[in-house]
């Protein structure tokens, strides 16, 4: 069977890395290079609880992973990667609690499962949140200080051009009551700040080995001529890395 890839073309349902891809260093490469090697489509899920769930499952398609709906421990069981989606970080917390998945999604990002949280899900994978409720309770895993809204309330949220680490050209970002990042850990790589206004030089997508995170939202970026369709990149930096983690 063949599918379509992230890239426009069409091949079979293979995760393929490109030549320069790795994980195991601090830096994130680009995927528009060469194949080297191929192994089978990663199962990716998609935190289902409450969030931009269908977006994130779209795009994971559009660049051959198999992606997965996840909301019981047995379809997490099944997973090699992980999105943590925008929404909002206590409710989804509350929602995997009574769900079940609490414990295990802890004990599958402490085991180092690639892992990519969007905006809530940046704040999710947090091991330390500013402004954060009182009964406020992140997974952890990247060794970061983020600061909940800090963008301000939604009337706030903004889109800009980033340049993004790993990527030749700029991403559009959207940001929707967005957190930034305040502190960074010394294992931990920026992979993005914004570039100007009141919030310039401020922290927006960081990676910690096979834990990625952004402020932003990636999974409703509009199409744009360099990634010829939708912007899918970010989303398969993140399958490249849960190939490299197999």
């Amino acid at each position: 069977m063949s599918r379509r890839t992230g890239d426009g073309t069409t091949g079979p349902e293979w995760c393929r890395h490109r030549a320069g891809s790795h994980v195991a260093g601090a830096s994130v490469t680009s995927t528009s290079g060469p194949y080297n090697r191929a192994v089978p489509s990663p199962v990716i899920g998609v935190l289902a609880v409450q969030g931009d769930v269908r977006e994130h499952l779209h795009a994971l398609e559009r660049t051959g992973a198999t992606a997965l709906a996840v909301r019981r421990p047995e379809e997490l069981a099944r997973c090699q990667g992980l999105v943590l989606p925008g929404g909002e970080s206590t409710t989804m917390i509350k929602l995997a609690r009574n769900f079940d998945l609490l414990e295990p999604l802890r004990e599958r990002i402490a085991a180092r499962m690639p892992t990519f949280g969007t905006c809530a899900g940046m704040i999710l994978l947090a091991d330390e949140i500013l402004d954060g409720t009182a009964d406020q309770e992140p997974l952890g895993g990247i060794d970061i200080t983020v600061r909940r809204n800090a963008f301000g309330r939604q009337v706030d949220s903004f889109e800009t051009e980033l340049a993004f680490k790993g990527l030749e050209d700029p991403v559009h970002a959207v940001f929707i009551r967005a957190p930034w990042v305040e502190r960074v850990g010394p294992e931990v790589d920026v992979l993005a700040r914004v570039e100007a206004g009141p919030a310039a030089d401020t922290i927006v997508a960081v990676r910690q080995g096979a834990l990625m995170a952004t402020s932003f939202h990636p999974e409703v970026s509009p199409a744009s001529t360099s990634a010829g369709g939708p912007d899918d990149r970010i989303h398969r930096l993140f399958v490249d890395l849960v190939c490299e983690s197999a």
